[in-house]
C-alpha cells in the first residue's frame, strides 16, 4: 500500500459493494497518509457505517480528532437522517394544501436510494467544494463515493427545477436534486472536481471473488462513463495459503481463480492486494499494518483454543434452528411464497436454490423465479429436477418495457429538458425493482397453488411506493393508467404472514449484518415482518483446522449472537462450503 500512499491527490474517493471492506480502506489510507506527517479529512456517508469502530474513535457530524492518530480527522455523515430533513423541505409547503394520499406519495417517493445518496453527497459537498473548510487539509477521503446515476443527475438542468411538483410517473424517485437548487454552484464545483484526475482517485475496493469483482467493474465503468478516469482497484482479503486444510485450500483456489478470471478493464487499473485478515481490519493498530509496514500480520489460534474461546458460544449454537425444522414448516401449509432477500454477494440465489430443489423433491410442486443469469441458477441446479419449474426475469427486458411505457405516456406532455431528466430517472435503480416486480407480482399471484421460491424480493420502500402510487391514483387521478391487478394485490399477499414467508440472507461480518437489519427496518415500516434470517458462508460452522480461518470463525460469533438474540427468532446457519455448489446432492450441504 506505500506506493499507492505515494501517489494519493487531493481527493480520495471508495466506492465498492457491502463487505467488500471499502471503509477499512478508507481508513488504512488515511491512517497512512497522516502518518506521513499530513492533515487529513476522513468521511464516511455509508448509512451502515462502522468508521467508529475500526478507528476506536467516538464520532459525530463534525470533524472529530482521530485517537492515537495525530492529523488525521473523521466525520460520520448520517445519509438517512439528511434524507429525511431534505424530504421535509420538499414536502413540508404542501402539508395542509394537498390531500394526504398525495403527500404520502411524495413522501415515498423521496424514501428510495436515490434520495439518501444525493442527501449525503449535498452534506460533503461542502468539504470537497468549499475551499475555505478545506483549507487545513492536506487529503480528503470519502467512504462511499457518488454514483454514475447522481453524478449525471446533476449536470441535467432540469434537476434543479421543482420537476416532481407536477411528476406523472408515479412510481419513482423523480426529482431528488429539486429542493437543493440553491447549493447549484457549491454542487458544480464538487463534480468538477470530481471528474479532474489530478484531484481525484477514485478507489474501487473489491474482494477476490467473481461477483465482486464484476460489481466493481460495473460502477467502474459506470463512473468512467462520466468522467471518473482516474481508477484504482484494491483487492481486499486475499487469501493465500499451502495448508492442506480442506477448506483453506478450497478458499485459497477460489481467490487466485477469481483473479485469473476478472473483467479485462479491471485488469489494465493500477492495483493493490490486501491479505486476508481473520479479524478484519480493525483499531489503529490494525490499520498500521495494511498501511505502513512490511509484513501482513494474521492473528491465528489453534482449534483447542477455539474450542475453548467458544465455550460461551454454544449458548448461541442453540438458539439456532436446525435447517430441516425450517424446511419443515415452510413445507407445512402445502402452498405460498417463499423470499429470499438480502445485499449482492450474501448468496440469496444460491439459499433459493437450495429450498426450491428441497421442497420439489419432497413431491411438491415449485416454481423457482430469479432474475439471476441463467448460467448461475443451472449451475448451481445442475441436473434437472422432478416438480421443479425455473422461471427467469430478464431485468433488462422488463426494465426497457417498463421505460416504454412511462416515456410514451409522457412524451408531448413536459419539455424536452423534462424529459431528458426523466429518461435518467428512469437509470435509477429504484427503477429496475419496480419494473421487475410488477413482472414477479404475477408470479407471487401462483403461490396459492404451489411453492414460489424467489430468489430477489422487493424492499420495503418499493412496495411503499406501489402502494402509495396506487392510493395516489385513486385520489388525484394524475394518471389515467391503472396498475395491473396483481401489482395491486403484492402488498396484502406479502403481508399475509401465511401466504408469503420472507428469509432475510446475510453474512456473519459487521456491513452485512448491519445491512440486513436496515432491509428487516425497511420491511417493518411497510408492516410486513419477515419469517427468519439465514446466516450464510460461516466459518464457524465450517469444521475447518486451519489456524487462520479457525481465528475467523472466531470473529464472526458476535455478528452471529447480534443476529439471534436481537434481529431474528428464528435462525438458521448455513457453513462456509469448499466443494463447488454443482446439483441438489452438493446444494444440501448448506444444511448443518
Amino acid at each position: 500500500m506505500k506506493e499507492f500512499l505515494k501517489k494519493a491527490p487531493q481527493f480520495l474517493f471508495f466506492t465498492g459493494k457491502g463487505g467488500v471492506g471499502k471503509t477499512s480502506m478508507a481508513c488504512a489510507t488515511a491512517v497512512g497518509l497522516a502518518e506521513e506527517g499530513k492533515n487529513i479529512l476522513l468521511i464516511s456517508t455509508d448509512p451502515a457505517s462502522n468508521l467508529d469502530e475500526v478507528l476506536e474513535t467516538k464520532l459525530n457530524s463534525t470533524p472529530t480528532q482521530v485517537n492515537g492518530v495525530k492529523g488525521l480527522y473523521a466525520m460520520n455523515i448520517n445519509p438517512i437522517e439528511a434524507a429525511g430533513e431534505y424530504r421535509e423541505r420538499m414536502v413540508g409547503p404542501y402539508r395542509g394544501i394537498l390531500p394526504d394520499a398525495t403527500i404520502q406519495q411524495m413522501e415515498e417517493q423521496l424514501s428510495g436510494a436515490c434520495t439518501v445518496e444525493i442527501a449525503g453527497f449535498s452534506e460533503f459537498s461542502k468539504f470537497v467544494g468549499d475551499e475555505v473548510t478545506i483549507k487545513d487539509y492536506d487529503h480528503v477521503v470519502l467512504d462511499t463515493a457518488p454514483t454514475g446515476h447522481t453524478l449525471r443527475l446533476l449536470n441535467l438542468p432540469a434537476a434543479w427545477n421543482s420537476f416532481i411538483e407536477s411528476n406523472k410517473t408515479g412510481s419513482s424517485c423523480l426529482g431528488p436534486v429539486s429542493g437543493l437548487a440553491e447549493q447549484k454552484i457549491l454542487f458544480e464545483k464538487v463534480v468538477t472536481a470530481l471528474k479532474n484526475p489530478e484531484k481525484t482517485l477514485l478507489v474501487l475496493v473489491s474482494r477476490a471473488e467473481e461477483m465482486s469483482f464484476n460489481e466493481a467493474n460495473r460502477a467502474s465503468l459506470e463512473l468512467r462513463e462520466v468522467g471518473l478516469s482516474n481508477q484504482h482497484l484494491i483487492i481486499n482479503g486475499l487469501f493465500i495459503s499451502d495448508s492442506e486444510d480442506k477448506i483453506a485450500k478450497a478458499f485459497a483456489k477460489k481467490s487466485s481463480s477469481a483473479i485469473e478470471a476478472m473483467p479485462q478493464e479491471l485488469k489494465i487499473l493500477p492495483t493493490t492486494k490486501v491479505l486476508f485478515r481473520p479479524s478484519g481490519v480493525m483499531g489503529i493498530d490494525g490499520l498500521k499494518d495494511v498501511c505502513c509496514r512490511d509484513t501482513n500480520i494474521t492473528t491465528a489460534v489453534n482449534k483447542e483454543d477455539f474450542d475453548m474461546k467458544s465455550k460461551d458460544a454454544k449458548d448461541i449454537f442453540k438458539k439456532l434452528k436446525p435447517w430441516q425444522d425450517l424446511l419443515d414448516e415452510l413445507e407445512k401449509d402445502g402452498s405460498g411464497v417463499i423470499m429470499t432477500m438480502g445485499k449482492g454477494g450474501v448468496g440469496k440465489t444460491t439459499m433459493a436454490a437450495m429450498i426450491a430443489t428441497q421442497l420439489a423433491q419432497k413431491g411438491h410442486s415449485v416454481l423457482l423465479s430469479t432474475t439471476d443469469p441463467a448460467a448461475h441458477i443451472t449451475q448451481a441446479i445442475k441436473e434437472e429436477v422432478p416438480n421443479l419449474q425455473i422461471e427467469r426475469i430478464d431485468p433488462e427486458i422488463e426494465v426497457e418495457n417498463y421505460v416504454c411505457s412511462v416515456i410514451k405516456k409522457n412524451a408531448g406532455k413536459i419539455s424536452l429538458e423534462d424529459m431528458a431528466l426523466l429518461e435518467e430517472e428512469l437509470r435509477s435503480p429504484c427503477i429496475e425493482e419496480i419494473a421487475v416486480f410488477q413482472a414477479f407480482a404475477k408470479t407471487v399471484a401462483k403461490g396459492k397453488e404451489q411453492f414460489i421460491v424467489l430468489d430477489t424480493a422487493p424492499t420495503g420502500h418499493t412496495l411503499l411506493l406501489l402502494d402509495s402510487t396506487e392510493a395516489y391514483h385513486k385520489e388525484v387521478a394524475k394518471s389515467a393508467d391503472d396498475l395491473p391487478s396483481e401489482v395491486k394485490e403484492l402488498l396484502p399477499r406479502i403481508r399475509d404472514p401465511k401466504f408469503t414467508k420472507i428469509l432475510i440472507v446475510a453474512l456473519p461480518e459487521a456491513t452485512p449484518t448491519h445491512e440486513a437489519k436496515a432491509l428487516q427496518e425497511d420491511l417493518r415500516r411497510a408492516n410486513i415482518e419477515p419469517y427468519g434470517w439465514i446466516i450464510n458462508r460461516s466459518f464457524a460452522a465450517s469444521k475447518t483446522e486451519d489456524p487462520i480461518l479457525i481465528s475467523k470463525g472466531l470473529y464472526e460469533l458476535p455478528y452471529i449472537e447480534e443476529i439471534t438474540n436481537k434481529l431474528s427468532k428464528n435462525t438458521v446457519l448455513s457453513p462456509w462450503v469448499a466443494e463447488e455448489l454443482e446439483g441438489t446432492d452438493s446444494l444440501k450441504k448448506l444444511m448443518t
